[in-house]
């Protein structure tokens, strides 16, 4: 499975308003429920999971990817992305504040780290954060995080 396959246009929302991290990853984690990718325990076992281990969830400048375990509820591998009408602290100094965030569900452990892979892959290319927080269109999203994909 690779990008396109998990990261469908229903599953993409741009300038969402939120009041914190905890409200972020809900809100991103209401598009995987809508899309019955996962069940609504899963949204909650992202935010514990944030909690638990801190927020090394936001892996690069501006960018955090909340996921939990394949057992806490995961329906079908999926992927939703939003980005922030005003980016939010998640508590990580080097990489706050954040205007993008990733949810990454999947059905088992090996997509789980092929997913994570994928979209650490394409995350890493310098100024894709920015690109995508300004993007104005889900198809523009799409569009950048698809053209990366090998």
């Amino acid at each position: 499975m690779n990008i396109k396959d998990l990261l469908r246009p229903n599953l993409v929302e741009l300038n969402v308003s939120v009041t914190d991290w905890e409200d972020a990853i809900r809100a991103v984690g209401r598009l995987l429920v809508a899309d019955k990718a996962v069940e609504p325990r899963f949204v909650d076992a992202m935010i514990r999971v944030a909690k638990e281990f801190g927020p090394y969830i936001v892996l690069a400048p501006g960018f955090a990817m909340p996921h939990a375990r394949p057992e806490d509820g995961c329906i079908r591998s999926s992927m939703a992305l939003i980005t922030l009408a005003k980016p939010v602290e998640f508590g990580n100094p080097q990489n706050d504040p954040v205007n993008v965030v990733v949810a990454l569900a999947a059905v088992d452990n090996q997509g789980h780290i092929e997913g994570l892979s994928d979209l650490a892959e394409v995350m890493s290319e310098d100024g894709i954060v920015e690109k995508i927080a300004a993007s104005g269109s889900v198809g523009e999203v799409l569009a950048i995080m698809y053209q990366e994909q090998a």
